[in-house]
């Protein structure tokens, strides 16, 4: 699995979180289009604009209920991926950055280390370790 595959999960939630922060924008966009009642006749033009808001609204919902389905589904996969891993402190390496989202600074302090150094190589010599057994050719093949 390559840094960006395991990466995925990070950006998906940054997605959601720039998605939210837009639902939010028009929400309070549309409240400020709503009309107040006066008894006195108006035009159509507010009604166009509070259902123009009110389609977007929508359609951005299920844009984000579609990218929480697909977090669910990459953290299963990011999680069945890290499970396989042999090493004890890689896998805690693994879970805090791309299943938690933290730092290599926080990480650090998570397992015990006071510079960020030591999980970011180990990570760095995990990735390239892992980038070097998906070159490779299986026995009887010819690289090429």
């Amino acid at each position: 699995m390559t840094k960006e595959e395991l990466s995925s999960l990070y950006f998906l939630n940054r997605e959601i979180e720039m998605l939210n922060e837009r639902l939010s924008e028009l929400e309070r966009a549309s409240t400020g289009a709503s009309s107040s009642i006066t008894g006195m006749p108006r035009g159509c033009g507010i009604n166009d604009i509070v259902l123009r808001y009110a389609c977007k609204i929508h359609d951005l919902k299920l844009l984000i209920d579609q990218r929480i389905r697909e977090c669910f589904i990459e953290r299963e996969r990011l999680e069945r991926f890290i499970q396989e891993v042999p090493d004890s402190e890689m896998r805690m390496i693994l879970t805090l950055r791309y299943i938690n989202g933290l730092s290599f600074q926080q990480i650090a302090y998570s397992i015990g280390y006071q510079d960020e150094s030591v999980p970011r190589k180990r990570h760095e010599r995990f990735l390239k370790r892992m980038e070097e057994k998906q070159i490779k050719p299986r026995c009887g093949q010819a690289a090429g």
